[in-house]
């Protein structure tokens, strides 16, 4: 947290406590009415109106949410404000609400957050629910299959990216740089040319300040600022602080989007799409009174969801994986060992070598777990009374599985705090699937872009160790604590970049 923010965040915690007396009047009378039904989850003691929100750790939430797991089991509840928030851990648990009870757990629940983003009638791909968040779904998978996956010059272009990007840290010329602006272009580039059917250039200033505001976004949307924001929307839309920086940025996003919008416009052909947008524009057209999302608005919100969920992951992932091969370096090469023995040092690798380099495919697995790119998933809803853990969960209450608790489970990894490949192997060095690898979550909401991401992260991965050797500066130790937002981002940190 920086200091300016620590300031806001200190003066706020004040104004808050300030108005806890009169608010505790409203809390007899209204809120003690609202009693936890027989059976519901245990949690622990809250205060009156303001609830849990001053307990949890603003720097690492998903650590102090995994730790009161072990006091008070895998189902259990918190309270933000007047809302109650049932958190679900460990493997076992977190399978039965995402997966064997799918249709239970497949909405989200209301948020003033969100419903100040995604304003009017629309909610994009991630928040919307029902018939709506079906059909949308539905068109966007297919259209990443078109455009993405099944397109054979999608491959090409994430090896051109690659040399792109390979290219522009060789200018390094050796010297120590930060990977991370890098790595954010060079992903993000790739849902560009599927959503708005062309990559942009590096120094390309309105590509630089969508980056921004993604960034900003990614972590402001996971951070206390979003909670206090959704526990006290009345009082936290008037008060100043970074969590105003939520909604500019947001805001900035949709007008970049809306312009490249009106550019698909002016040419589209509708016999031949080019892109994510020109499929959804011509979809408006033979659905405009259907109330399926098929109207421009929502296209802004869908093309801000889509950009965000496939830039943010991928890259951060790739910023653990230097960090974690720096910190281990007897693992980069027997990394780049293999990729010699396989490939080489100059062909440039393809999806069809995977089968063939298990170890590095392990060394990309541990990474997304331990990296741990999205530590709490998204708040679910309960879309009738049901059950879980043996407790009694009434019909739209909020439910968040926490991510976290599955990929670092004791119970289903040998060594679940070490940077450990052999999680993914099998005696004889084959690669071996593991079902508490969620870095993409399950169930009905798991990350529609699953099978492109596998694929960028194999490729970028595969073609940076390919070429360099990493490594940082002399007596300095690289962090693996994190920031964590709604996604989990490493501390600033320089590289060299050695040619091999």
């Amino acid at each position: 947290m920086r200091l300016c923010d620590l300031f806001l965040w200190l003066n706020l915690k004040g104004l808050l406590l300030f108005i806890f007396a009169g608010l505790l009047v409203a809390y007899f009378l209204h809120f003690l009415k609202k009693k936890d039904p027989p059976g519901f989850p245990p949690g622990p003691p809250a205060l009156p109106v303001l609830g849990n929100i001053f307990s949890i750790d603003a720097k690492q939430p998903h650590i102090y949410l995994t730790k009161l797991a072990d006091f008070y089991g895998n189902v259990f509840c918190i309270r933000l404000g007047r809302h109650k928030t049932v958190f679900v851990s460990g493997w076992k648990m977190v399978k039965e609400a995402l997966v064997k009870q799918a249709d239970n757990f497949v909405d989200r629940p209301y948020s003033p957050m969100v419903t100040r983003i995604y304003s009017g009638n629309s909610a994009g791909l991630f928040f919307s629910n029902g018939k709506v968040w079906r059909r949308q779904r539905h068109f966007a998978m297919a259209t990443l299959r078109t455009f993405g996956l099944a397109k054979e010059s999608m491959e090409q272009s994430i090896c051109d990216e690659s040399q792109y990007l390979k290219d522009t840290m060789e200018k390094e010329k050796g010297e120590p740089f930060d990977p991370v602006p890098l790595l954010n272009n060079a992903v993000a580039n790739i849902i560009c040319q599927i959503v708005f059917g062309r990559r942009f250039d590096y120094s390309d200033h309105n590509f630089q300040n969508m980056l921004r505001n993604l960034t900003e976004m990614a972590y402001l949307e996971g951070s206390i600022w979003a909670l206090l924001y959704d526990a006290f929307p009345a009082l936290m839309k008037h008060l100043p602080g970074p969590h105003n920086r939520i909604f500019s940025s947001s805001k900035s996003l949709e007008a970049s989007i809306k312009e490249e919008i009106e550019k698909h416009k002016l040419d589209l052909d509708s016999d031949n799409p080019q892109d994510y947008i020109d499929s959804f524009l011509i979809e408006e057209k033979h659905n405009r009174n259907s109330k399926l999302g098929f109207e421009e608005e929502n296209l802004v919100l869908c093309c801000l969801d889509l950009f965000l969920a496939g830039s943010e992951t991928t890259s951060k992932t790739l910023q653990w994986g230097l960090i974690y091969l720096i910190k281990n370096p007897d693992i980069q090469d027997k990394v780049q060992a293999e990729i010699d023995r396989v490939i080489g040092q100059t062909r440039q690798p393809t999806m069809a070598d995977k089968p063939n380099l298990p170890y590095t495919d392990a060394v990309i697995h541990e990474i997304q777990r331990m990296g741990n790119i999205v530590p709490l998933n998204g708040l679910r809803m309960a879309t009738k009374d049901t059950t879980l853990g043996g407790y009694f969960i009434p019909k739209g209450t909020s439910v968040m599985p926490n991510l976290t608790s599955v990929l670092f489970d004791k119970n289903e990894w040998e060594t679940p705090d070490t940077f450990n490949p052999e999680h993914f192997l099998d005696a004889e060095g084959k690669l071996v699937r593991k079902e508490a690898f969620l870095p993409f979550s399950a169930g009905r909401r798991v990350c529609l872009g699953e099978g492109l991401a596998r694929m960028e992260l194999f490729l970028f991965f595969v073609s940076l160790f390919q070429k360099f050797h990493f490594s940082t500066l002399d007596g300095v130790e690289l962090s693996t604590e994190g920031i964590t937002g709604a996604t989990r981002t490493p501390y600033p940190f320089k590289v060299y970049a050695k040619p091999r």
